[in-house]
């Protein structure tokens, strides 16, 4: 399959209704089709007075990464947008403006199945529009502690080989390498859910944070077991989310990647560090359409339709 050409965005208004992960309080959301060349964008209502602000889905607009994507400050943000933004990308929708009542998206399932099923259900429409790739032209890395992350040149699509070391046998060493599509994406990653220690929870309780996390959203691992009942979804469920979350994070790109990323001991940091790190220098990348690429390149193009709690 070829490279999509033109612009997306969903067919009809979606709504749902879910908890915040860390705030434990009801939030609603509804996602609303819109214009081409307006990108993905947050609409963060009930703000103090009766404000709102509209924050953009890009990685400028990111205030904070400690346990999951937090867009906009302290005058109005909107925390653990990483399943849904990773949803809208492998669906490969660029238009989009996602409507909350609250500082936090749902974390529904811990996974961004939900997120998925609900735009699928709603369907895609497509514009005249071309669609503009962000392109990597040569190789930018990060280190951070014992982790780094790459992004390589890579026309066929986004390519992600992201790698997981933790000290438990309930973990250990992970590797999943992927290449997105929106079919892949819900055979292998749309399931995996976010994940986290036990002996972690109270710390975040007295912190504030994790207040509805539970074993209906949250992968619980014990000293020496899974604690949820019915096990993982996937053997490597645990890699498996830490990919989708780097699908959300590197999909604040502002489009589409044409790249081959890589990372080992990451997280949403390190995510959104190594794109800071590609827009530093214009001759890291360039703005290109689909038809650029396949009159540069006689290898055949590749389909493009294409967390949150502690995890370390």
């Amino acid at each position: 399959m070829m490279l999509n050409s033109k612009q997306t965005t969903i067919r009809s208004r979606v709504d749902m209704t879910g908890l915040g992960v860390h705030g434990g309080k009801p939030v609603a959301i509804s996602l609303h089709p819109a214009n081409a060349d307006t990108g993905i964008a947050f609409l963060r209502t009930g703000l103090e007075g009766g404000r709102s602000r509209r924050l953009r889905a890009e990685w400028s607009g990111v205030g904070a990464t400690e346990l999951c994507t937090v867009l906009g400050d302290e005058a109005g943000s909107v925390s653990t947008i990483e399943h849904l933004m990773a949803a809208l990308y492998a669906l490969g929708i660029d238009n989009a403006l996602v409507e909350i009542d609250g500082p936090e998206v749902p974390i529904m399932d811990g996974s961004s199945e939900p997120f998925l099923d609900a735009i699928e259900k709603a369907g895609i429409v497509r514009f005249n529009a071309p669609r503009r790739y962000v392109r990597v032209l040569r190789p930018v890395r990060i280190e951070q502690g014992r982790g780094w992350a790459e992004l390589l040149p890579y026309d066929r699509g986004f390519r992600l080989e992201v790698e997981i070391d933790f000290p438990t046998p309930l973990i250990g060493r992970q590797k999943k390498v992927f290449e997105l599509d929106a079919r892949g994406f819900r055979r292998e990653l749309a399931r995996a859910r976010t994940f986290g220690f036990m002996k972690d929870v109270e710390h975040l309780w007295k912190n504030g944070f994790a207040l509805g996390a539970s074993l209906d959203n949250t992968v619980a691992l014990g000293d020496d077991r899974i604690l949820n009942p019915e096990g993982l979804r996937y053997p490597d469920e645990f890699v498996r989310h830490k990919t989708l979350d780097a699908v959300g994070d590197l999909s604040l790109a502002g489009g589409p990647l044409l790249a081959h990323y890589r990372s080992y001991c990451g997280g949403h940091r390190m995510n959104v560090s190594i794109l800071a790190e590609l827009f530093s220098d214009p001759a890291n990348y360039e703005i290109v359409d689909p038809s650029r690429i396949m009159s540069s390149d006689s290898a055949p193009a590749s389909a493009m339709a294409l967390a949150c709690v502690a995890e370390a």
